[in-house]
């Protein structure tokens, strides 16, 4: 390379720099504002104290001590603290809905990416899947009821076929109805970044499996699963993270009757306890970060972005 090239090329190079900074100032702008600000103001608010009148400024960390109060010993009834129950309470929600919804999606993407020739099926076959996304969360969770209810469809038709005697308690606000509800709304999250992992799949790696003589199995385990690792990995992170936060869904279906983390500090809010509610919501955020982190120790999550 020529000098007076060397010198043009280390002239352009800091122009690229500040163009590069100026094309992330948008987005680094929006994540200040509205992600850093409010997370700020809301581990400031848990550091305050209140009482049943008025919130007081004053920094004290007696918020986070009366969450885990008694939690340094069972109960007498052999039972957690509050604050642990909670936690294995949604955690117990997080595997089930996790567990069901990879599956599923596993399942749903596989069959659209490798037994889909045809782009134009695999893009209507892609809508269909998303339609239920086109009405609200409460109304979907809504429509299980008159199915799942004590005089609902499923009901009726368990003892029209006279599988059960009298109407299955356990259908409706239970967590049986909880789980059925999460799998509904949020399944879609785990097939869509399965399904781009799935596409970017070079096919002459399964035919080479299939040359060598690998079954039908061993070539999914061996060369589909690694292979769409990121984005298991991805729908996971969506999936956990909406499950461990969320309060409408276990109200709603619950019946307002189990307990969550998400679903505790909605109640500590509407009792006008935001210090406590803040407290709960930075310990809960502390707790999804780390399993995040724990997640993307397995897989070069770049990869995908």
């Amino acid at each position: 390379m020529s000098a007076p090239t060397a010198r043009a090329n280390a002239a352009t190079e800091p122009l690229h720099a500040v163009k590069a900074w100026w094309q992330a100032a948008p987005f680094a702008l929006v994540f200040l504002l509205f992600f850093l600000v409010p997370l700020a103001l809301v581990a400031m608010v848990s550091l305050w104290n209140f009482n049943e009148y008025e919130l007081i400024p004053a920094l004290t960390l007696r918020n986070y001590l009366s969450l885990f109060e008694g939690c340094s010993r069972l109960t007498d009834n052999g039972d957690l603290c509050v604050t642990l129950n909670t936690y294995l309470s949604t955690f117990k929600f997080c595997l089930l809905v996790w567990g069901i919804t990879l599956l599923i999606g596993f399942s749903v993407a596989y069959f659209l990416a490798f037994h889909v020739r045809s782009s134009t099926m695999q893009t209507v076959l892609f809508v269909l899947c998303t339609v239920p996304f086109w009405t609200s969360n409460v109304i979907r969770m809504i429509s299980w009821v008159p199915l799942l209810g004590r005089n609902g469809l499923v009901n009726q038709a368990l003892m029209g076929l006279g599988l059960v005697q009298q109407p299955v308690e356990w259908l409706l606000f239970s967590d049986f109805s909880v789980v059925l509800a999460f799998v509904h709304l949020y399944t879609m999250f785990m097939i869509v970044p399965i399904f781009n992992s799935m596409m970017r799949i070079d096919r002459s790696l399964l035919e080479a499996a299939n040359d060598a003589g690998a079954s039908g199995w061993q070539t999914l385990w061996n060369v589909v699963v690694p292979l769409s690792r990121t984005g298991i990995l991805i729908g996971s992170i969506f999936v956990i993270t909406i499950v461990m936060g969320d309060f409408v869904t276990i109200g709603v279906m619950g019946g307002q009757q189990i307990a969550s983390i998400g679903k505790i500090i909605q109640v500590q809010t509407s009792y006008l306890q935001f210090p406590l509610a803040a407290a709960n919501a930075v310990i809960l955020l502390a707790v999804v970060l780390m399993i995040i982190w724990g997640l993307t120790r397995l897989v070069d999550i770049r990869k995908e972005l």
